[in-house]
Parts: C-alpha cells; structure tokens; sequence
C-alpha cells in the first residue's frame, strides 16, 4: 500500500544503494551462481584506478569483476557483450572502491580476521566438503579451477564480505523510524482530493485534414528514419539431410559384433538384493559388521551410526552397476559372498563399507534374434550419422578449397532452393505471403551475418534435422522506403501529428480559462468542441497507493496540482490529452489511525537501513581516504566497454 513511498525514498539514495549491490556482485560467487569468463589471461598489466588508505584497485580488479558481471548477464541473454554492460562499470569500481575502503578501515583499526574464519566460509563453497562431511582440498582446487579464481582471489572475496557483514550491517539492521518522522506522511496518505477531468481526444481534430504533395514530402523528408525498410537478403539454401545417405545400413556382421560386445546389456545376469553401510570410521564400520553377523537385521545393525533404512537398501543391483559405483574391490567381495552373508568392513575412496547379502537371482539373457532389429536400428542410425558428418567434412574441404556454393552443392548432390528478397526476420516485403521454413531458422541467422563476399557456410538444423548449406546470394542494405511505397503511411502520420497539435493546443485553452472560479465544465462547454463528458473525481492519496505502478496520469496529475489550478498531459495510449483542475484539497490527519503509523513506520525502515548503510560507507570512506585516477579509469573503461573498431 505504501508502495509510493518506497519509491520516494528510492530517488533520494538509489544511487548510494546500486554501490552495495556492486559490492555484493562482486563478493556473490560464493552462492554458486557465477559462470566465469577467462579471468587474467588477457588482462593488461595491473595499473591503480584508485586507491583506500592502502588499499588499491587496479585495472586487473576491475577487468575480472566485469568479466563475472558479463557472464551473468549472459545466463539471461547469451548475446550480451561488454558494450551493453557500460552503465555498470561506475556503479560496479564504486563497490571495488567501497569494499576496499572497508579493508582498509579495518586495517587501520585492527579489527583483523582470523584464517579460521574465512576457512570456515571456504567450507561452505558447495562441493568443498567431501562424503565425510570433511573439507575437501580436492574438491577445493576443482572449485578454484572450475572458477577460474586463485585461494588469494577467494580469500578476498570472502574478508570483503565478512567485514561488510560484521560492520555495515549491524549499522544498517538497527534502523528504527520515529513516530514523528512517520506520522506527517501517514497524514499524507489521508490526504483527500477533489478534482474534474477532461478529455480532448484527438479524433475529433483528425476530419478534413488533407496534406498536399509538398507537405507530404517535407513530412516524408524530416522523418525518412520512421519509414526504414530493414537490410534484405536473397539467402541461398541447400539442405543436407538424411536422405542424402538413405542407402547406409548396417550389416549383419556388425550387428552381430555388437551384440557380442555388449553382453552387459543382452547377456544374463547376476543379479543380488544388497543392503550396504559406508561410513567414515573403520570401528564403527567394525560394530555394524558385528551387530548384523550376530543376529540383528542390517537396519537395525546400522542404526547406532545414523543412518536408517532409506540409507542402507540398495535392493536389486547388477555387479555392473555396483562396481561403478563402489569400485572393483567392494564388488568382488560382495559377489564373492553368498545370499545371508555379511561381508565387510572393506575400505574404498568412499569410506569403510559394511555389506549384507540379502538375495540372489539370474536374469535370463536376450537372444541375438530377438533383438537383431532394434540394434540394427540403432547401427543404422549411427551410421546414418556418421556418413552425414562425413559428407558435411567433405563439403567443408571443397569450399576451404575455393569452390563455390553452386559447386559444392552439385559435387554433393544437394538441392538448391533461393528465397526471394527477405528481411532479417524472414519477411518478404514483396511477398507478404510467403513464410520462411521455420526447420532453416539457424540458415537464415547466419545468412545475415556472412557478407556476400564470405564463403558460404554450413549450419547445423535444431532436432536432428541434419545440416543445411548456406550463402548470400544478393544484399540491399537498409534504407528509407520510397515515398511512394508507404504514402497512405506517411499521410496518416502527418494527420495524426497535426491532429496532435491542435488537439494540445485546445486542451491548453481549456485550461488556460478554467482557473480560478471557472468550472473545468464550464471551461471545456464554452470552447465549442463536443468532447466526452467532464468526469469530477474524490479520492485519497492512499488508493493511489493501493494502484501500485498503474496509477492512470490524470490522477496522478492531481495529486501534483495546487488547490484552483490546472494541468495539461498527454492521454493513455496517444489518444489525445486531458485537463485536470483540482477544486478542493481535505488535509489527512493519522494521528487517531496508529496502525496507519505503524506501517509506515515499516515501510521507512528498509530505505532507512540503506540510508544509514550508505552514510557509514561515507564516512569510512572519508576516513581512509580515498583516491580516484580519473584518466587511468577513463582508460579502462573504454578499453572494456568500448566495441573493438
């Protein structure tokens, strides 16, 4: 309901607040969302963009934070690239400078963190702690590389953060709104307004308007970038599909070979009922082998270490399967014991195993007859695949070698088809019939990124449609339609644009008069014009509130208009503009609503802890000191956010 307020607030800190989200972008890896790009190989040597006390920020920090940003982005639009990250690089090398502060602040006051601490962020890396619940320095460097991040890198990061939560946010979270602070904008919410609306569409202002020829062209002239026809192609495609090696099959030797390698699949086989314990600790591992020879159901042997039935049925496995699993040493121990046996503790990378023979059966095998048809299937398949790929290699060659599309379709016996002249999306301006085949969409994208001069290419189809060969044949660039091709276009925009004038210049008069003791009816009545009747609106400033960010503008215009007088804005949707004239404004008064208060009170308290946050970064700053090498900053900017020339 206060939602206005929210963003009230938000225009008097919002700058302050997009540092803590930099900073935390920059510190957020941690969460498991970041994808990094290369990080440092290309970097230019460090250089300072400024420095905290004795903190610096170098032109290597702020390549690598870019770097995470883009691959962010990227997770939601695969084509962003650095040039479209351009307004964040300030905000971003302010969180740099913030954190660096930070530390900085920390250093000068001895408030140190112990390695212990960060150890123990480092544990909570997903994949850093092993089975045993131990870290893992294993899964540590596979974070690392995975990341593209050295132990220092990581370090930072985490004593960045942890200092940022240890001395902004106690700051921040202690944030508390005073009644006297909240009850005049509570007030404010009672507010009630009376006010009328009128509406001067533009309709009534578009009959007998007729441009004549010189008009048009002047018209047509000024705004030639409306009426751009976008660039069009003539695409030539030549589909390599299936077809093309309809004759490959697979032999009965081959067929036969496969199923004689693959008797893991077809062969009969050996199939137990297991239940397995894996722990940690060789004697507990040791006490469940006990409880369980003497006796007690394998469950209940295992319970004293934690773990229930869920953990320890495996059911029915094959030793194919439970020797990828557990390893060759568990599996030859577990199919060397008979049904009822209790086998273990075997120790394996996985820890000390406990296993329980709990049945045994043979799975009859499948005969080569019955199943000579689906491998042939698959062989086929496959080979089906691989002679396309092969013939794909082939056309590749022919055209690195210099031939042309036409020659290399013809040596491989493809279809050519040409589309007409077609645009980006695969529209025919002069066909409007005509819809580009939606299976070639991946030849279409990249027939408009090769130039005609390029050698044609080869794109792969979506759902195993097979390849198609792709060149552009004819290219008109993009230029302004001719008059004559859009004239009912350009006529209907110049009435429209005049219409717009006149009907702007109509709802001025209407206002310009309705001041003072003037109705807004009176006013819209006498100016002769039969327009869609006066509405008079009574509302408070709290179900405004209540509309959240579909408030319509009139009256949001009359809550920003003073008792008696009057405002002009443009309506919904370019339908004309409408005049507002407040008569009567009832001041609220909340001090008998205390719940009305309250909740304002909670509505303040969050851009409150931002404020405080962004004053504590201040000062701390201010503290430090800080230091900003402007050109050496302009420098860097340009060359990350800058399209390469």
């Amino acid at each position: 309901m206060l939602s206005s307020f929210r963003r009230m607030s938000k225009s008097s800190i919002g700058t302050g607040i997009i540092g803590i989200v930099g900073l935390l972008i920059v510190i957020g890896f941690a969460a498991g969302d970041l994808q990094s790009l290369s990080l440092g190989s290309n970097a230019l040597p460090a250089s300072d963009l400024a420095k905290a006390g004795s903190q610096e920020v170098s032109d290597r920090d702020m390549s690598s934070t870019m770097q995470r940003r883009l691959a962010q982005v990227r997770q939601q639009n695969p084509e962003a690239t650095y040039a479209d990250l351009a307004g964040d690089f300030d905000p971003l090398l302010q969180g740099l400078i913030d954190q660096a502060a930070i530390q900085a602040f920390a250093d000068k006051h001895g408030l140190a963190l112990s390695k212990r601490l960060v150890d123990a962020e480092i544990a909570n890396i997903p994949g850093v702690k092993g089975l045993n619940g131990q870290v893992s320095t294993k899964g540590y460097q596979a974070f690392l590389a995975q990341q593209q991040l050295t132990d220092r890198e990581v370090r930072g990061f985490i004593s960045g953060s942890l200092l940022e939560r240890l001395m902004i946010t106690p700051a921040a979270t202690s944030a508390r709104v005073p009644i006297g602070m909240a009850t005049p904008y509570a007030s404010m919410l009672l507010e009630q307004r009376q006010g009328q609306v009128a509406l001067v569409p533009i309709s009534i202002f578009e009959a007998g308007l007729n441009p004549t020829d010189a008009q048009l062209q002047q018209y047509y002239t000024a705004n030639r970038s409306r009426y751009m026809v976008p660039e069009q192609r003539v695409l030539k495609i030549a589909p390599i599909s299936d077809d093309l090696v309809a004759n490959v099959s697979a032999s009965p030797q081959e067929v036969e070979a496969y199923y004689k390698a693959n008797q893991d699949i077809y062969g009969a086989k050996d199939i137990r009922t297991i239940s397995q314990a894996v722990v940690p600790d060789p004697k507990v591992a040791a006490g469940i082998a006990q409880r369980a020879k003497s006796g007690q159901s394998f469950v209940e042997a295992a319970k004293p270490a934690g773990l229930g039935a869920a953990d320890v049925a495996l059911g029915e496995v094959t030793r194919s399967d439970f020797t990828g699993n557990f390893g060759d040493k568990v599996a030859a121990a577990a199919w060397a014991a008979q049904p009822g046996d209790v086998v273990g503790p075997i120790q394996s990378p996985l820890g000390w195993h406990v296993i329980k023979i709990e049945g045994a059966k043979t799975q009859p095998g499948k005969s080569l007859d019955s199943v000579r048809g689906e491998i042939s299937q698959k062989l086929t398949a496959d080979k089906r695949k691989n002679a396309l790929a092969d013939l794909v290699n082939k056309i590749e060659d022919q055209l690195d070698g210099g031939a042309s599309f036409d020659e290399a379709a013809r040596k491989a016996g493809l279809t050519i088809t040409s589309t007409p002249l077609i645009t980006g999306s695969g529209e025919a301006r002069g066909d409007p019939s005509y819809k580009f085949p939606a299976e070639f969409a991946p030849a279409l994208k990249s027939g408009f990124e090769i130039a005609p001069t390029d050698e044609p290419v080869v794109e792969t189809l979506p759902d195993d449609k097979g390849f198609a060969l792709v060149a552009s044949a004819q290219v008109v660039p993009a230029a302004p339609a001719p008059l004559q091709t859009v004239r009912d276009k350009v006529k209907a925009d110049w009435v429209h644009g005049q219409a717009l004038q006149k009907a702007q210049a109509f709802a001025k008069a209407i206002a310009a008069k309705a001041t003072g003791k003037t109705s807004l009816a009176d006013s819209a009545k006498a100016a002769g014009k039969a327009l869609p009747p006066v509405q008079t609106v009574t509302l408070r400033r709290i179900q405004l509130s209540q509309m959240g960010d579909k408030v319509p503008a009139p009256l949001r215009a009359i809550f920003s208009t003073a008792a008696g007088k009057t405002q002009v804005g443009p309506a919904p949707q370019n339908q004309g503009f409408f005049v507002v004239k407040v008569d009567k404004i009832v001041p609220g008064n909340a001090l008998n609503q205390p719940g009305l208060i309250s909740e304002v009170q909670n509505e303040f308290r969050e851009p409150l802890a931002q404020e405080y946050a962004q004053e504590l970064i201040a000062a701390i700053r201010q503290g430090v000191g800080v230091r900003r090498n402007e050109s050496a900053i302009a420098a860097t900017r340009k060359r990350i956010t800058s399209p390469a020339e």
